[in-house]
C-alpha cells in the first residue's frame, strides 16, 4: 500500500495514534511502570533493548492493528531497530496496518516566557531523509507551554511551524505538538492564545502543505473545533498529558473530531510479568477504551 493509502487512513480512519516514543529521559520511568527496575539493565544499550522488547510486544498484540490504531509514533532507536527481522516502521505498516511516525525532537530548552522551546535538532535534514528511507509517513516534535504568555506561545508555535515546513519539504507530514501543562492555573487562557497562534500559522501554509496537530485536552470542550475544521489540518489528536486513562478518555469523548494519541495512558497496567494471554487481554481492553473515546466525539 502506498503513501496515499496511509494519508487516507490518518485523515479519515476510525481509531487513534499510539505514542510509543519514550526517549532516554522517560524510558526508565516507562520501564518501572512496566515492572522492570533499574536493576534489570546494566547500561543504556540494555535499557533500550528492554523498551524495544516492550514495544515489540505491544505492536505484535492481536488488538494492535489498523482497525483501531491508525498510526504509531516511534522513537529513533525503534525506527532503526527491527521487529521479527523486519525494519520496525515497515513491520508495523505491513504486519499491523498501522502508519509509522518518527519522534524527531531532542528535548527542551530551559523555560523562558512561560514556555520551553525545542532544543536545536542537529542534522535534521539527514534524519528526515533517513526516516523517508525507513518508511516513515511523518514526524512528531514536542514543546511545552507552562503559562498563558502571548509572547512565549507565539514563539513556540512559530518554531513548530518553521520546523514543520522543513519536514514537509522532505515529503513527511509533521505532527505539531505544543503541549500545555495540565496543572497550570491559567490553562484556559493559554488555550485561547494557542488557538489564535495556530490559526495564524495554518492560514499562512500553502495549499497541499497539511499538518497534524497534537494538543493537550482542553478545559472547554470543542474550543479547538476551528482547528479540526481547518483545511490545512489533516487531523487533531490529543495527548493524555498526565491525566490517567479514565480522565483522558472522558475529556476526549466530549471533543468532537479529536482522536487520541496517548503514551502513558496506553501502557497503563501492562507488565513484563504478565503471561501472553494476560498482556494481550490488557492491551486489547486499553485499545478498546481509547478507541471508543476517540470515535465518540
Amino acid at each position: 500500500m502506498s503513501n496515499s493509502a496511509q494519508l487516507e487512513q490518518i485523515r479519515n480512519g476510525n481509531g487513534f495514534i499510539a505514542a510509543l516514543d519514550q526517549s532516554g529521559g522517560s524510558t526508565p520511568k516507562a520501564l518501572r511502570l512496566y515492572g522492570i527496575s533499574e536493576e534489570g539493565y546494566a547500561n543504556d544499550a540494555e535499557m533500550f533493548g528492554q523498551i524495544h522488547k516492550m514495544r515489540t510486544r505491544i505492536v505484535k498484540a492481536p488488538a494492535f492493528n489498523g482497525e483501531k490504531v491508525i498510526g504509531a509514533i516511534l522513537f529513533e532507536k525503534t525506527m532503526d531497530g527491527e521487529m521479527d527481522g523486519v525494519p520496525s516502521g515497515q513491520f508495523i505498516w505491513e504486519d499491523s496496518g498501522v502508519v509509522p511516525f518518527l519522534k524527531i525532537d531532542k528535548g527542551l530548552e530551559a523555560e523562558a516566557d512561560g514556555v520551553q522551546l525545542m532544543k536545536h535538532i542537529d542534522g535534521l535534514d539527514a534524519l528526515l531523509k533517513r526516516g523517508v528511507g525507513k518508511g516513515m509517513f511523518g514526524t512528531k516534535m514536542r514543546s511545552v507551554i507552562s503559562a498563558a504568555s502571548p509572547k512565549g506561545i507565539a514563539a513556540i508555535v512559530a518554531q513548530q511551524f518553521d520546523l514543520g515546513r522543513q519536514i514537509l519539504g522532505q515529503g513527511l507530514v509533521p505532527i505539531i505538538e505544543p503541549e500545555i501543562t495540565i496543572t497550570i492555573a491559567d490553562k484556559t487562557e493559554a488555550e485561547d492564545i494557542l488557538l489564535a497562534e495556530l490559526i495564524k500559522q495554518l492560514d499562512a501554509l500553502p495549499e497541499g502543505k497539511d499538518v497534524i496537530l497534537k494538543l493537550t485536552l482542553p478545559e472547554i470542550a470543542n474550543v479547538y473545533k476551528p482547528l479540526v475544521d481547518h483545511p490545512r489540518v489533516i487531523r487533531v489528536v490529543a495527548l493524555s498529558g498526565g491525566y490517567n486513562r479514565t480522565e483522558a478518555n472522558a475529556r476526549l469523548s466530549t471533543n468532537s473530531g479529536i482522536i487520541a494519541s496517548f503514551s502513558r495512558a496506553l501502557t497503563e497496567g501492562l507488565s513484563a510479568n504478565q503471561s501472553g494471554a494476560e498482556f494481550n487481554n490488557m492491551i486489547a481492553g486499553t485499545i478498546d477504551s481509547i478507541y471508543s473515546a476517540s470515535v465518540s466525539g
